[in-house]
C-alpha cells in the first residue's frame, strides 16, 4: 500500500523551504548588486580614461564642468541646448551612452538630459578654469568621478550638505574614478564625503 505525506510532514517541508528561501534570497540580492557594482566600476574606469584622453587633446586640461555655448549644441539623444556639460565634451571619446548610466541608479542617461546622469565629476577640479594634469601632485589618489545623487548629479563636491554628493548605492559604498585613470570601490558613509585615502584637491 502506498503511503502519502501526512499534513505535519508537508508543513515541515514547507517550513524548511521557507527557511532556506529566507537565507538565500538576501544572498542572491547581494550577488546581483555585486554584478551591478562591477558593471558600474567598468563604466567609471572607461569614463575616467575618456576624460584623460580629452585632456590630452586640450593642453592637458580637464573638461570644464559646464558652460553656456553661443549657439545650441545637440546632445547624443537629440536634445538641443546652449548648456554644455562635461559629459557632452567627453562623449566623443567613449561614444557609448550606456557608459553614463549606473545599473543601480534609478534613472538612465539617454542623451536627452543636461543634468542627471548619476556620475558626478569633482567640481573642485573643473569649475571655472579646469586644472591641468600637470597640477596634480598625486593623481592616483585624487578623486575625478564617482557615483552621485542630487538634482545636479553631473557634479560632486567635498562638502556633504552642498547637495552634490557621492551616493553609496553599491553595498554601502561607491565606485570612484581617480585622476590617473583607474577606478575602485570605496566604503562610503551615507552622511559623509570623507573617504580614507582619497583627496579632493590637486
Amino acid at each position: 500500500m502506498k503511503r502519502g505525506f501526512t499534513l505535519i510532514e508537508l508543513l515541515v517541508v514547507i517550513a524548511i523551504i521557507a527557511i532556506l528561501a529566507a537565507i538565500l534570497f538576501p544572498v542572491f540580492a547581494k550577488a546581483r548588486e555585486k554584478a551591478r557594482q562591477t558593471s558600474c566600476l567598468s563604466n567609471i574606469k572607461q569614463l575616467s580614461l575618456g576624460i584623460t584622453m580629452y585632456a590630452g587633446d586640450y593642453d592637458e586640461r580637464l573638461p570644464v564642468q559646464s558652460y553656456t555655448a553661443g549657439a545650441a549644441v545637440t546632445y547624443p539623444g537629440g536634445l538641443t541646448s546652449t548648456t554644455v556639460r562635461w559629459f557632452l565634451l567627453v562623449y566623443p571619446y567613449v561614444k557609448n551612452i550606456q557608459l553614463f548610466s549606473c545599473p543601480s541608479a534609478a534613472d538612465r542617461w539617454n542623451g536627452n538630459e543636461t543634468d542627471e546622469i548619476r556620475y558626478g565629476i569633482n567640481t573642485h577640479l573643473v569649475y571655472g578654469t579646469p586644472v591641468s594634469l600637470g597640477q596634480m601632485n598625486e593623481p592616483a589618489s585624487l578623486l575625478l568621478l564617482a557615483d552621485s545623487v542630487g538634482s545636479s548629479s553631473y557634479r560632486i563636491h567635498s562638502t556633504w550638505n552642498s547637495g552634490y554628493h557621492i551616493d553609496p548605492r553599491h553595498n554601502d559604498g561607491a565606485n570612484i574614478g581617480l585622476c590617473d585613470g583607474h577606478a575602485k570601490w570605496y566604503s562610503v558613509r551615507s552622511n559623509s564625503n570623507v573617504i580614507p585615502g582619497v583627496t579632493w584637491l590637486p
